[in-house]
């Protein structure tokens, strides 16, 4: 692997945060091949699947303008490229946070992202992204009350 390469994606896991927590969807969406494989089904069961990359962001649309603020934290990230394609494995603490009144304000989920990458048109994209949750702690209400609350700001937009 170039020194080249592990710059572009460590600077392509930077987007990635970075987009979802600036809610920046054009960012977001630029970080992903066309269509991308998920499994989040160690925090959700049922959360897996192939989606195009436009329903993919959707989906964060749905959850993330709720949050008052999130922060995903990325580190230790080990690239492993073999030619125009590759593993990205780092470790992910998400923080969500939501003044309510059914406890506490934040949520957090600790673990780690799988990605798959593949260099698509001389730049690197996520095609697909496994969490792994190794542990969370806060008011897990945070992200069901985020959800109600974006539901409400994209009906009155």
């Amino acid at each position: 692997m170039t020194e080249t390469a592990h710059v572009e994606i460590t600077r392509l896991m930077a987007r990635f945060a970075r987009g979802i927590d600036l809610r920046d969807w054009d960012l977001y969406r630029s970080v992903f091949t066309d269509e991308i494989d998920i499994d989040y089904t160690s925090y959700r069961a049922g959360n897996e699947g192939r989606f195009r990359a436009e329903d993919w962001v959707q989906r964060g649309r749905m959850l993330f303008p709720g949050l008052a603020a999130s922060q995903h934290f990325l580190s230790n990230l080990d690239i492993d490229i073999d030619g125009e394609e590759g593993t990205v494995t780092s470790y992910v603490r998400a923080e969500h946070v939501l003044p309510n009144t059914s406890g506490d304000s934040m949520f957090t989920i600790g673990g780690y992202y799988t990605d798959g990458v593949v260099r698509v048109g001389g730049e690197w994209k996520i095609r697909s992204k496994r969490l792994t949750v190794l542990w969370n702690s806060g008011n897990p209400q945070v992200l069901a009350l985020a959800r109600d609350r974006a539901a409400e700001l994209l009906a009155a937009a």
